[in-house]
């Protein structure tokens, strides 16, 4: 090491060259003296420096020492080599969670420096700079656009002359106004409320499309009505029941049609004539001249007594396109006028206008029963309407 190196230096300097200074020892041999005519004139004495580096400390022939204090005093007040303070810079350009740039959004770039604040303005390609930054201090990139969610980079650190290029910077809507309006027309919404009707089956099989589950229906329009009824009326679970209600009606011999499988048909054929000329009478026809809701409203909140009140009158008051209960003409009417057709296709013997308000009572009081059932049990046995909250 240097030091140690100069401290041996001065210590052989101070206990050797004395002694090489001393007379001679007895018993040794001592040179005779030259004459004095024989010398020539003794030059003066000269000092012979010997360096002592690294410390510069000067050592003379006649012992003493030199410098020593001035060699130190010189190598501490010598200056150190002055740090690298180059400039840095920080930019970037700023954007959306799409990657869309975002023009006019203002940057703030703080420092742990007290007052080391700057700000700036994005261009409109959302590009923004900052020059003249230190090295060795911790900054900050804060920004805030109209609309947008506040944005914070993690701490930066800049080396000296370094242009540091911030990425990701994508700013986002605020959570809390984050929001999807959507407007639907009323045939929209309607159009929607009839294809989920035309899911629901009771047990998955059995059409159960005339009545609505939905707590805000919206009124039919005449082509879904008329769609409704021609779903309903071709609907293959419609054929299979006509063709069980055929075989009972021949078992019982009523109409007064023969027996065998003419019989049969001709019962069949009658039963489809009923169900169909019912189903657009009162479904479809009618409720697009009177602007009347076909549907049944599935109540399905308040006490049994209400709700049991709200299912027999269903018969007879219905909702009108216009939001308001009138008289259920088109339920009534719809059952009059099929039953007044079939007398032209029944027997002879089951034609008549006392058989067709016989038939129209019988069909109201079923629609009575089967509004209480649809109130109490059907929403229970049609699964899509029982996973509807």
């Amino acid at each position: 090491m240097p030091r140690f190196g100069s401290a041996v230096l001065l210590i052989s300097a101070v206990f050797i060259l004395p002694i090489l200074r001393l007379p001679a020892q007895p018993g040794r041999p001592v040179p005779a003296a030259a004459g004095p005519e024989t010398l020539p004139d003794a030059p003066q004495p000269q000092l012979v420096p010997t360096s002592t580096e690294p410390f510069g400390d000067q050592l003379w022939a006649d012992g003493s020492v030199a410098g020593i204090e001035e060699g130190l005093q010189e190598k501490t007040q010598q200056p150190l080599a002055a740090p690298d303070s180059s400039p840095a810079s920080i930019s970037g350009t700023v954007t959306d969670a799409n990657g869309t740039v975002i023009g006019g959004a203002t940057i703030a770039l703080e420092s742990t420096s007290p007052g080391d604040r700057q700000t700036a303005v994005a261009n409109e390609r959302g590009a923004f700079e900052f020059h003249d930054l230190k090295s060795g201090i911790q900054y900050r990139v804060s920004i805030a656009a109209k609309g947008m969610a506040p944005w914070k980079s993690p701490p930066i650190v800049l080396t000296p002359g370094q242009f540091f290029f911030l990425t990701n910077i994508k700013l986002k809507l605020p959570a809390s106004s984050v929001s999807v309006t959507v407007y639907a027309s009323q045939e929209q919404i309607a159009t929607q409320q009839v294809i989920v009707a035309e899911k629901q089956r009771v047990f998955g099989i059995i059409p159960n499309f005339y009545v609505t589950y939905d707590s805000h229906p919206v009124p039919l329009t005449t082509k879904l009505k008329y769609g409704l009824a021609y779903k309903s009326a071709t609907d293959p679970v419609t054929f299979l029941g006509v063709a069980f209600i055929a075989a009972v009606y021949q078992a019982g011999d009523i109409p007064d049609y023969q027996q065998g499988w003419k019989g049969y048909g001709q019962r069949f054929g009658a039963g489809l004539a009923d169900t169909t000329t019912d189903i657009f009478f009162g479904g479809a026809i009618l409720p697009s001249l009177l602007h009347q809701d076909p549907r049944y409203f599935y109540q399905g909140t308040g006490t049994t007594r209400s709700r049991a009140l709200h299912a027999l009158s269903s018969p007879y008051v219905c909702m009108g396109d216009n939001g308001k209960l009138q008289p259920n003409y088109s339920s009534m009417g719809g059952d009059l006028i099929s039953g007044a057709i079939s007398n032209i296709y029944y027997p002879d013997t089951n034609r008549g206008a006392r058989l067709v308000f016989q038939g129209f009572l019988v069909t109201t009081g079923v629609r009575t029963v089967n509004a209480v059932i649809q109130e109490f049990v059907l929403r229970k046995l049609t699964p899509s309407a029982r996973q509807k909250k």
